[in-house]
């Protein structure tokens, strides 16, 4: 199987991802009779009325290849009359390779306002595009320009004259009021067959295809192909509740699995990119983990929910202790956080500099605290000035392998008493009945080296033990020091 964005016909990227299919019968037991309602008629009425809001979207742009690099010479038998006759000819082609070429593609978008000319569609469909043209259902063709773009949704807004011919546009609809089994109508550019129509239902809800961190993607079995990304998933009443994105496929053509972005995520991100030409994220500056069963039962959680706080990230809008590892989210300004990866997506959609309230469980206990929102683009900009772009930035403060650790900083050297010599991370908790706990190890232990590597930060023992883990190594050996500054090994187990 495969997974791809619907890229066009002329330039197509297929990525392979893992996966694996179960198809199997089992025999269903005898029930209830539900009436069925019987599918629409027909769409005509519906389509015809939304297809002049609908647009192909061409770009074009230069590429350097082909030449002698791209046409290798043929080999030919010794001694063979032709020779001369193809060194000749492909000598002559030398530094051609260099010359650029135009490079041609075509994917799909929709007018959401005719006035000033708005219009959406992927990312993917204008990345590295030098021309961006729109053409219309009768004919006319419109240069654009490029208001915004946004990598993490795959989504783009641009802009093309109003004043130079009457637009249609369609509205957005509510994403979150669909069901499963709704009839949906996709429009698009299919193969650069403009102005195709498909139906089908909505397959699923709130799908994670990891294609980026905010995935919640429609699934629908209308008919996706390639090049029709960016176009719109219509509701019977004619408003937009998705933008379709990818499907999953093994040759590129539709088999009834096709992934749209969901209304309510993008209407923010596009209205950020059309104000600003930028997104404007709310940052927590946490990182999180899942809670599984065992994690819920050794903090004393009924069920397995929320978002594990495993790190704080030094600088952020909760390096204040008002977060601390260990945690677990289980509700963010008024939403309740169900899955590790509900909480970056509501927490993206939230207003920079908001305070908002958040759920903990603490020790076993419900708590409430109130945060004020930072920004992700700043957080991602630390991130890129202290440790070269690893996207959330330094921690300075964690929970691993039963352990709190922290900087040992004058703070901490000040509250454990740590003689000056001591250098590396210290342990401010060690939690009950956990693996460190069990190998003797307390609150004010100092971890200088993990696996003969010395660290200094929590970072760096985050990092080693996480490289521990995809070796395959069931446990880490640690050199502690004590307040005074003695050494002992323990080797604590990381499953």
């Amino acid at each position: 199987m495969f997974l791809t964005r619907i890229w066009p016909s002329v330039r197509q990227a297929v990525i392979p991802v893992a996966a694996a299919l179960f198809i199997g019968v089992a025999a269903v037991p005898a029930g209830p009779v539900f009436a069925q309602k019987a599918g629409p008629a027909s769409v005509a009425d519906l389509a015809e009325g939304l297809l002049d809001a609908v647009v192909n979207i061409s770009t074009s742009q230069n590429v350097r290849g082909g030449g002698r690099d791209a046409v290798p010479m043929p080999e030919l038998p010794e001694g063979s009359p032709f020779q001369d006759f193809f060194d000749d000819f492909f000598n002559n082609r030398e530094g051609q390779g260099s010359r650029p070429r135009r490079v041609q593609s075509l994917g799909s978008g929709f007018v959401i306002d005719a006035e000033e000319g708005i219009i959406v569609t992927n990312n993917h469909v204008i990345a590295d595009a030098d021309e961006i043209e729109v053409n219309f259902a009768n004919g006319d063709k419109l240069k654009a320009e490029l208001i915004g773009r946004d990598t993490k949704t795959d989504l783009a807004v641009l802009k093309v004259d109003a004043a130079a011919r009457k637009l249609t546009a369609v509205g957005f609809g509510d994403s979150d009021g669909i069901r499963i089994g709704d009839w949906v109508l996709a429009i698009g550019n299919p193969f650069g067959l403009g102005g195709s129509v498909s139906i089908g239902i909505v397959s699923a809800n709130n799908r994670d295809i990891n294609s980026g961190p905010y995935d919640d993607y429609i699934q629908t079995d209308a008919a996706i192909n390639r090049g029709n990304s960016g176009g719109p998933l219509f509701n019977m009443a004619g408003e937009v509740i998705g933008i379709n994105t990818a499907i999953i496929s093994p040759s590129g053509g539709s088999i009834g699995i096709g992934f749209s972005i969901p209304a309510k995520l993008a209407i923010n991100v596009i209205d950020q990119l059309r104000e600003f030409g930028e997104t404007r994220r709310g940052w927590l500056g946490v990182r999180i983990q899942p809670v599984t069963d065992d994690i819920a039962e050794s903090l004393g959680m009924a069920t397995a929910k929320g978002a594990l706080v495993a790190g704080i990230v030094k600088g952020g809008p909760v390096d204040d202790g008002s977060v601390q590892p260990g945690d677990v989210i289980i509700k963010f300004d008024g939403q309740d956080i169900v899955e590790m990866r509900d909480l970056p997506r509501i927490v993206a959609e939230s207003p920079v500099g908001k305070e908002v309230d958040v759920v903990i469980v603490r020790k076993g206990k419900e708590e409430n605290v109130k945060v004020k929102l930072g920004r992700l683009e700043d957080g991602e900009q630390l991130a890129a000035d202290e440790t070269s772009g690893d996207g959330e930035g330094d921690v300075a403060t964690a929970a691993i392998l039963g352990m709190t650790i922290a900087e040992l900083d004058d703070d901490a050297r000040a509250r454990f008493e740590i003689a000056q010599e001591v250098s590396g991370v210290v342990v401010t908790e060690v939690a009950e009945n956990s693996a460190a706990s069990e190998k003797g190890v307390v609150a004010g232990d100092v971890i200088t080296e993990i696996a003969q590597e010395s660290v200094s930060n929590p970072q760096q023992v985050m990092d080693r033990i996480a490289a521990l883990k995809e070796q395959g190594r069931k446990n880490a050996l640690l050199m502690l020091a004590s307040k005074s500054g003695e050494l002992r090994f323990v080797t604590i187990r990381m499953d």
